[in-house]
C-alpha cells in the first residue's frame, strides 16, 4: 500500500463519502463519478479508474441490503439483467475494434438528459402492469442487452442507465429500480475489479480510504431514499441526471 499526503487523504475520504451517499440515494455504485474526481486531485488515471471498483462492491451491497429489507429488490429482474448484461458487455467491448464510441457517448448523454427531464417534470406517473410474462422477459432482455453493449463500448459499468430504464421501460417503481440496480451493479463490478487487481492497477490505500467513507455513507443514502416520498425522490433524481447529462454534453464536446 502506498502512502498519501494528508490533503490527498482528506480529499479521497470526501470523494468516497459523497459518492457513497449519492450511490445509495440514487441506486448506483458510483465508480463512473469517482474516477474523474479522483483524477482531479492527482490520482493517476489508471488508478482512478480501477481503485473505486473494489470499494464499490461492498458499498453497493450494503445499500442494496437496505432496499432488500424494505422489499425493494426484484431478484428476477436482477438475475435476468446479470445473465444478459454480462455477455452483452463483453460483446460491446469486443465491438470497439470496429465501432467508435464517440457518437454513442453523445447519444447516451442526450438520453440521460431526456430521462432526467422526464423524472423532473412528470414524476409519479402510474406504472402499467404488464401481465404477459413473455413480453416482460423480452423487455428485461432488451434493457439488459442495450445497457450491457453500451457499457462495453464505453468501458464503464453502464449502471447509470439501469435505474431510469427500469422505470420507463419496465414500469418499476423508483425505489424498486434503485434497489435492483444496486444489486446488479455489485455483481457486474466483480469481473472488472478482479481483472484490474490482476493487472496491478489498484492502489489499495486509495481503496481503503475511499471505502471507509463510501461504505457507511451508501447505507445512509439508501435509508434517506427509502424514507423519501417516491415523487420527491423522482424529482431529485431527475434533476441530478439531467444536470449530469447537460454538463457532460457541454464539457466533453
Amino acid at each position: 500500500m502506498k502512502s498519501m499526503s494528508p490533503t490527498t487523504f482528506l480529499a479521497v475520504l470526501a470523494i468516497g463519502a459523497a459518492v457513497g451517499f449519492l450511490g445509495g440515494l440514487f441506486g448506483k455504485g458510483g465508480s463512473a463519478i469517482a474516477t474523474p474526481l479522483l483524477a482531479a486531485i492527482g490520482i493517476p488515471p489508471y488508478v482512478a479508474v480501477a481503485s473505486p471498483l473494489p470499494a464499490t462492491i461492498p458499498a453497493t451491497l450494503v445499500a442494496a441490503r437496505a432496499y432488500w429489507r424494505a422489499h425493494h429488490v426484484d431478484w428476477r429482474l436482477v438475475r435476468w439483467t446479470v445473465a444478459v448484461g454480462f455477455p452483452a458487455t463483453l460483446l460491446g467491448a469486443y465491438a470497439t475494434r470496429w465501432i467508435s464510441g464517440s457518437a454513442l457517448v453523445v447519444a447516451t448523454e442526450v438520453i440521460l438528459t431526456a430521462l432526467g427531464v422526464r423524472f423532473l417534470v412528470r414524476p409519479g406517473l402510474p406504472h402499467e402492469i404488464v401481465r404477459d410474462p413473455a413480453w416482460m422477459r423480452t423487455r428485461m432482455v432488451a434493457v439488459a442487452g442495450v445497457v450491457g453493449i453500451t457499457a462495453g463500448l464505453l468501458a464503464n459499468s453502464g449502471g447509470f442507465l439501469f435505474a431510469p430504464l427500469f422505470v420507463v421501460v419496465l414500469h418499476r417503481g423508483i425505489k424498486d429500480a434503485f434497489g435492483s440496480s444496486l444489486s446488479i451493479g455489485a455483481a457486474l463490478a466483480v469481473p472488472g475489479a478482479l481483472m484490474h487487481a490482476a493487472l496491478g492497477h489498484i492502489d489499495w490505500t486509495v481503496v481503503a480510504v475511499f471505502g471507509a467513507a463510501s461504505i457507511p455513507l451508501s447505507y445512509v443514502g439508501a435509508r434517506v431514499a427509502l424514507r423519501t416520498q417516491s415523487v420527491q425522490l423522482e424529482r431529485a433524481y431527475g434533476a441530478v441526471i439531467a444536470t449530469l447529462g447537460i454538463t457532460l454534453l457541454l464539457v466533453m464536446h
